[in-house]
């Protein structure tokens, strides 16, 4: 039987917000590998000094959204899938997991990724490495505009890697960790669902517009913190360089935020290591364990709500099934859904 590591009640987590070199520009597939071994030759450096300045009980090290490539900017589906996106036992998760094994750390990300049982597809893909250079969290987004899900080629799906593969949660040594990815932190339903499975920390990869206002997605990652008792580190990029946007436009604002709401620490533009704060896994289990108002989770009715989401149908499953589309599909999908939510008078 395998070892099962001694839990680490106490350590600390890193947001590490650093920069996105876009591999839009570059002409082929070996040019755009060239660039991410350059971006992880360069993260490998960062990881290391940060460490030391944190502390080496930093064991959590969360990276931004899509931080190797950017997102694809009119490319169709071939394209992207065969520049940008990363197979799945790949040279770049296996340069990231030297990393983790050389600084004995987790290092949780997102990419962009190829699945051998959906050829022409690609999923945007959340990952958590250990320390041992193994992938033991693989959570593909399950709400986008431009890219396909598990959702449309759900059937399938399901068939492949069931309801537990759809809803990931790796039980490590630093806790029940689960990946939200980008904006899908403003759909409570995919944070509840992980926390139905038991997860005890979100790792947020992201790259978003952040301003000095709270926005939405503010609030919903303080919102997602406390009706879930789960921590939520949240990485964002530090801007993103080789696209035609304004390289800043993405920039700032990671952080930590507690089982209560509280934001432990927070960094502002550019990159940084700013936003690291402890993860103490014995307050968050004891927290969950103490009855009360506060305890959110235990007090969760489910069966209220059960009902109305089976009856009630809004985006169609399976679009992506038995058919190839181009990027117009996902807007075309969406004007039909609005369409008939609007004819039945629920919008």
């Amino acid at each position: 039987m395998e070892a099962i590591a001694p839990t680490i009640e106490s350590y600390r987590a890193l947001a590490l917000q650093v920069t996105c070199h876009a591999v839009n520009r570059a002409s082929n597939r070996e040019e755009a590998r060239s660039l991410m071994q350059e971006s992880i030759a360069r993260l490998e450096k960062q990881i290391a000094a940060s460490i030391a300045f944190i502390g080496f009980d930093c064991k959590l090290i969360v990276l931004p959204e899509y931080f190797l490539t950017g997102f694809p900017m009119g490319e169709s589906l071939s394209i992207w899938a065969e520049k940008a996106c990363l197979e799945m036992n790949g040279a770049e998760y296996e340069a990231l997991g030297k990393i983790a094994q050389k600084q004995s750390i987790f290092i949780a990300g997102n990419a962009y990724e190829l699945d051998p049982n959906f050829p022409g597809l690609y999923f945007q893909t959340c990952f958590v490495i250990d320390p041992s250079g193994a992938i033991v969290l693989r959570y593909r987004r399950l709400n986008s505009m431009f890219a396909p899900t598990p959702h449309d080629v759900w059937d399938k799906y399901l068939e492949c890697y069931g309801l537990a593969g759809v809803f990931p949660v790796a039980k490590t040594a630093i806790g029940n960790l689960a990946a939200i990815a980008s904006e899908e932190i403003l759909y409570p339903e995919v944070a509840r669902c992980l926390a139905m499975w038991g997860a005890e920390i979100f790792l947020h990869s992201t790259s978003e517009v952040y301003g000095n206002a709270r926005s939405p997605k503010e609030a919903a990652k303080i919102s997602r913190a406390v009706e879930n008792m789960a921590y939520v580190v949240s990485a964002n990029t530090a801007g993103i360089v080789n696209t035609a946007i304004p390289e800043s436009s993405t920039d700032g604002s990671s952080k930590i935020i507690d089982y209560r709401g509280l934001v432990l620490s927070e960094t502002g533009a550019g990159e940084s290591m700013a936003a690291f704060a402890e993860i103490d896994l014995a307050a968050l289990r004891r927290y969950r364990r103490r009855p009360g108002l506060n305890n959110l989770l235990s007090r969760q009715r489910l069966e209220l709500y059960a009902e109305s989401y089976r009856q009630s149908h809004f985006y169609p499953a399976n679009t992506m099934l038995d058919k190839e589309v181009d990027r117009k599909h996902f807007i075309q999908t969406q004007m039909q859904t609005i369409e008939r939510l609007a004819k039945l008078g629920i919008i």
